[in-house]
């Protein structure tokens, strides 16, 4: 699954966490681990990867992210507020400078009625932003490959 472009991605992020002395911590759910894999595929990922997670159920959510903050009132899966939420609390949690935070529907649409292909991700750390991904694909891999290139793409221009 890896491609040319999320190693480059991996190089860059990891070469500025590098330089900087940073950190980052994951937590995504439908890239299904691939962003936290991507980023340890190169050489030295130890420096600056703190850990990670796949929310991929709401069980897995109250387990590993639950308290690390504020839980948003109302809050549902597969939104900027949820995904915002997963990156800030992967970074409390592992005190980490950098939370990445991704969530969406790979395929099929998701239980809340979100189509294959949405995702949404998210960074928090010394700058946030978010991001949504429509990629408009009904293929699940293809999918969970354009969701970790939208949020490594989405880190690395933070970094910047």
């Amino acid at each position: 699954m890896f491609t040319q472009e999320l190693t480059d991605l991996a190089r860059r992020i990891g070469t500025l966490l590098n330089e900087r002395g940073e950190t980052v911590g994951v937590a995504e759910g439908s890239a299904g681990g691939l962003i936290s894999a991507t980023l340890l595929s190169i050489p030295g990922a130890s420096a600056y990867y703190l850990g990670g997670a796949v929310i991929y159920t709401a069980a897995a959510g109250r387990a590993w992210m639950t308290g690390a903050v504020e839980t948003p009132q109302g809050m549902r899966g597969a939104t900027d507020v949820f995904a915002t939420y997963l990156a800030r609390s992967v970074a409390a949690r592992l005190g980490a400078t950098w939370g990445l935070g991704e969530a969406g529907a790979a395929g099929p649409p998701n239980r809340y009625g979100d189509p294959a292909g949405h995702s949404w991700s998210a960074v928090a750390g010394p700058v946030e932003s978010s991001r949504q991904v429509l990629t408009g694909l009904g293929d699940r891999s293809d999918n969970m490959v354009a969701f970790a290139v939208a949020a490594l793409g989405l880190f690395a221009e933070a970094l910047v």
